[in-house]
C-alpha cells in the first residue's frame, strides 16, 4: 500500500475572472473545486494510475467531511483523524491571467491527533510505501517530518519527501528512499544557484552523501534529472504543450515516478512515468487524467 500524508488538506476554490478590480464587485466566469493539499495530489494520481493508496491526514468540520468524502468518491481509501474543533480551510486561487491565492490557515491539530497519526503509522510493513509532501501547519512541531522518519526507521519502509530546504535536510540523515526538490530548491540548501545540468547533478550528489538515496530534480519545462542510488544520472525531457496549470505538476512526478517504478522496477521508466504525469498535470487545468497522462508517455523518448 502506499500512504500519503497531507497535514493540512484543503478545498481549492478556483476562481475565474475576465478582470478584477479591488474594491468593487467581481464576477466570475466560471468555477472549480478541487480537494487539495500535496499529499492529496499524490493519492489522487496514484488512484488515477490504477495503484492503491491510503490518504493520512488531519480534517475538522465541514470543510473536512467534504474532502473526506470527495476523495473517498472517487476510489482512494482514507484514514483521516477527526479533529475536535475548527474547519478544514478553504484555499481560494483566482485566475485572471496571473493567479492570485488565498490560503487558510486550517485547524489546531492536537497532541492527541497527532499520537492517533503515529498510531497509524505503526502499522506500517516494510512493503508499503509512505509519502511525506508540503510544508508543517502552525501548529505542530517543526520536526515533524524527522519524528515520523525516526519512528519508522528500523520498518525497512520507502519514504518519500518532498518538502523544501530544511525540512527536506534535516531527514537525510534518516536515508529517505527518494526526495524531490526542485532546482530553486536545490540551490536554495547550498546558497547557489543552479544553473547548468552539471551542477543540479552536482549538488543531488552532495544530498546523498548527506544520506537521500534517491534525488529527483524537477526543473519545470526543462524535464526533470534524477541521480539513483548508485550514482547514475539521468535527464528526461518534456513534451511539447501548453503550461495551464502549475499547482500540483510536482505531486503528479511523485506519483508518476512511483507508479513506474513499482511497475517496471526501473528508474528510467519511473523518470519517464513521473515527467508523463507531471507534464499532463501542467497542460491541464486540474489533475492530470489518464487519457492525458497516456498521451504525455507516448511523447516522451
Amino acid at each position: 500500500m502506499i500512504y500519503t500524508v497531507t497535514f493540512n488538506p484543503a478545498i481549492d476554490y478556483v476562481v475565474f475572472l475576465d478582470s478584477l478590480k479591488c474594491g468593487e464587485v467581481n464576477r466570475s466566469t466560471r468555477e472549480s473545486i478541487f480537494y487539495g493539499g500535496k499529499g492529496i495530489n499524490v493519492s489522487v494520481i496514484l488512484n488515477t494510475l490504477g495503484l492503491e493508496t491510503t490518504a493520512l491526514g488531519f480534517v475538522a468540520g465541514f470543510t473536512g467531511k467534504a474532502i473526506e468524502e470527495g476523495i473517498a468518491a472517487q476510489g482512494i481509501h482514507t484514514r483521516f483523524i477527526h479533529l475536535p474543533e475548527g474547519n478544514s480551510r478553504i484555499n481560494v486561487k483566482v485566475k485572471h491571467g496571473d493567479e492570485t491565492e488565498i490560503n487558510g490557515q486550517g485547524p489546531v491539530i492536537t497532541k492527541e491527533a497527532v499520537e492517533q497519526l503515529f498510531s497509524i503509522l505503526s502499522t506500517l510493513t516494510k512493503k508499503d510505501i509512505l509519502v511525506l509532501a508540503g510544508s508543517i501547519p502552525n501548529t505542530l512541531p517543526e520536526d515533524i517530518y524527522e519524528k515520523i522518519l525516526a519512528f519508522l526507521q528500523e520498518k525497512g519502509i520507502h519514504i518519500v519527501v518532498d518538502a523544501t530546504k530544511d525540512l527536506l535536510l534535516n531527514v537525510l540523515k534518516y536515508h529517505p528512499f527518494l526526495i524531490k526538490p526542485n532546482n530553486h530548491e536545490l540551490g536554495e540548501m547550498f546558497g547557489t544557484v543552479c544553473k547548468t545540468d552539471e551542477e543540479i547533478i552536482c549538488h543531488a550528489r552532495k544530498l546523498q552523501e548527506m544520506g537521500a538515496i534517491n534525488v529527483l530534480v524537477s526543473m519545470a519545462g526543462d524535464g526533470a534529472i534524477l541521480v539513483t542510488e548508485d550514482g547514475t544520472s539521468l535527464k528526461m525531457g518534456t513534451p511539447d504543450g501548453k503550461v495551464i496549470n502549475s499547482v500540483g505538476a510536482g505531486d503528479s512526478m511523485v506519483a508518476g515516478f512511483l507508479a513506474g517504478y513499482l511497475r517496471f522496477g526501473s528508474y528510467e521508466e519511473a523518470l519517464r512515468s513521473g515527467t508523463a504525469a507531471g507534464s499532463a498535470t501542467a497542460f491541464s487545468e486540474g489533475l492530470a487524467s489518464l487519457e492525458m497522462y497516456e498521451k504525455m508517455l507516448k511523447k516522451i523518448n
